[in-house]
């Protein structure tokens, strides 16, 4: 069953680029509305428990090394088609090959410094959304 919201973090790369205004403005822009936000911190031990599903592959460690390097913000977005309509805004995973106009090819540095991360299904969504916010701080 297709849900209406979808989860995002932006990465320490864009955080300390200082482009959260401006991501977040792309995102509203785009339609979506804001239910939860917080901007926060990843220990290794959270971003390796947030990305436990790709513990095997060989960027697991980088990525977790990465992921708690900064501050980042993490957001639980609404709109019709959420995931899939998000996944398009943000675009290509390396942002070399992200369309123009997307957050990705605006924001992203490289291929691990990519900006932003969206949920890639329905279900990742809701467990992505419950890894940062309890029901009472979703708005």
């Amino acid at each position: 069953m297709a849900t209406n919201r979808t989860f995002t973090m932006i990465k320490p790369d864009a955080v300390s680029n200082g482009h959260i205004g401006a991501i977040l403005n792309d995102i509203t822009s785009a339609g979506f509305k804001i239910i939860a936000l917080k901007y926060t911190q990843l220990t290794e031990e959270n971003a390796g428990a947030f990305y436990a599903v790709h513990k095997e592959r060989p960027f697991y460690g980088d990525l977790v090394t990465f992921m708690s390097s900064g501050p980042i913000i993490a957001a639980i977005l609404e709109k019709d088609n959420a995931v899939e309509d998000f996944r398009k805004l943000i675009g290509a995973t390396n942002p070399a090959e992200a369309a123009k106009g997307t957050i990705r090819k605006k924001y992203a540095e490289s291929i691990e410094a990519n900006a932003v991360h969206g949920s890639d299904s329905d279900e990742n969504a809701e467990i992505e959304g419950s890894f940062f916010f309890s029901q009472i701080e979703r708005f």
